[in-house]
């Protein structure tokens, strides 16, 4: 247990001062009475795509829920799930103006379900061309119909006989980047119109799919160039302070250092017990427990995840301008926290899977220029992988 890991740093080293089930998620788990209504059989791969999303609208993500529900689907209805889903988050500001378009009704204003079914059908029509027309018609008017809305059944029939696969004039960059325009606007004045619109296109993108050699886990090429930025060697004391889900705490484990790997939340260390070291559950934030300074930190700081919106598309539609502040005040307090716990002649690292100036530069800036040796930022559409940005700090002098 990680209570149990912690109590095992109490050493004078470191001195420690649901399963969904067969329910639908819109009819609460209730199967209609079968005088009242009658369904078609909907494919396992619509219905769970239909579920998760739903459940992404109200604040889940993506990822984990398809890992958490797929694996009782075979592999070609778990790969269609995977594809609706992800398609629709990614092209959803298209989808939404083609419901308009074909249906003279703004999405915003139908019902969630009818919206979602709207988007899951115009999806599968204009974007998958192995999928058969009737049944991404068929299917998306019977989950409406499933959701109890049977009275829209006959609107959402006739929208989606109009969708075609002819080419579209995007009212806007936002509609035809699919990506908020506030965001657009923000990396065209950091980055450039260019870069800003190759940001977009390569959110738009299935993700390559990446492997650290070192440690045989699935792992971003971006996220696997932070870690070698410490200069890690053998016998070095390591603390990771963001540690969760572990892949760089597992890739500094490969050169053979002396590892404690923190987090803010319990649940998340579980999967980083199986590398056998001493996790602690503490807010970084806050003066840390450690008596003994560490040669190397890690600050993989909780951010925004605006260079992770291809793997994590549904991040553009809820993230807000405002919401960069409060990010930022947490990764000054964790950076300074991080700092004092550095042994002298040490080597920290301060990285954020973030585009956005706030959680980096402004950050960084944060400390005394002359200790800040080094930074990195890869970019999505310019180099491989998810966008990051990394700043090595040196150690105060004693």
């Amino acid at each position: 247990m990680i209570s149990h890991c912690f109590q095992a740093i109490t050493s004078e080293a470191y001195g420690v001062n649901s399963h969904a089930g067969e329910a639908w998620l819109a009819g609460r788990g209730h199967l209609p009475h079968p005088r009242r209504a009658t369904f078609k059989q909907v494919s396992p791969a619509r219905r769970l795509a239909f579920e998760i999303l739903s459940a992404v609208e109200r604040g889940g993500y993506a990822s984990d829920l398809l890992a958490a529900r797929a694996a009782p689907l075979d592999t070609r209805d778990a790969g269609l799930a995977s594809e609706i889903v992800f398609g629709v988050l990614r092209y959803r500001a298209q989808l939404d103006y083609l419901i308009e378009r074909y249906s003279g009704k703004p999405a915003a204003r139908l019902d969630d379900p009818v919206r979602l079914a709207l988007r899951m059908g115009i999806y599968q029509l204009r974007y998958l061309e192995r999928v058969p027309a009737h049944a991404a018609v068929s299917e998306s008017v019977d989950l409406i119909k499933r959701a109890r809305k049977r009275s829209a059944a006959g609107f959402a029939n006739a929208v989606l006989r109009k969708v075609d696969r002819d080419p579209v004039a995007w009212p806007s960059p936002a509609v035809e980047l699919s990506h908020p325009a506030w965001l657009l606007e923000r990396w065209e004045s950091q980055y450039g119109a260019e870069a800003a619109a190759a940001i977009a296109r390569a959110n738009l993108r299935v993700p390559e799919t990446f492997v650290n050699a070192e440690t045989g886990r699935i792992q971003d090429i971006g996220a696997q160039a932070i870690v070698p930025l410490l200069r890690l060697e053998r016998g070095q004391t390591f603390l990771d302070l963001c540690a969760a889900p572990g892949n760089k705490t597992a890739q500094a484990l490969a050169a053979g250092v002396r590892a404690i790997a923190c987090d803010i939340h319990p649940r998340r260390l579980a999967p980083l017990m199986a590398l056998g070291i001493d996790l602690v559950v503490l807010d970084g934030t806050r003066p840390l427990p450690f008596r003994r300074r560490f040669d190397r930190i890690l600050i993989d700081a909780p951010c925004s995840g605006t260079g992770t919106l291809a793997h994590n598309p549904e991040i553009k539609w809820r993230s807000q301008p405002g919401d960069l502040a409060d990010l930022q005040a947490r990764q000054v307090a964790l950076l300074e926290q991080g700092r004092r716990a550095l042994a002298p002649g040490g080597r920290l690292v301060y990285s954020t899977c973030s585009l956005e100036r706030e959680e980096n530069e402004d950050v960084v800036a944060t400390v005394p220029g002359a200790l800040v040796v080094e930074t990195m930022r890869r970019i999505p559409g310019r180099e491989a992988g998810d966008g990051f940005f990394a700043a090595v700090i040196m150690a105060d002098t004693p």
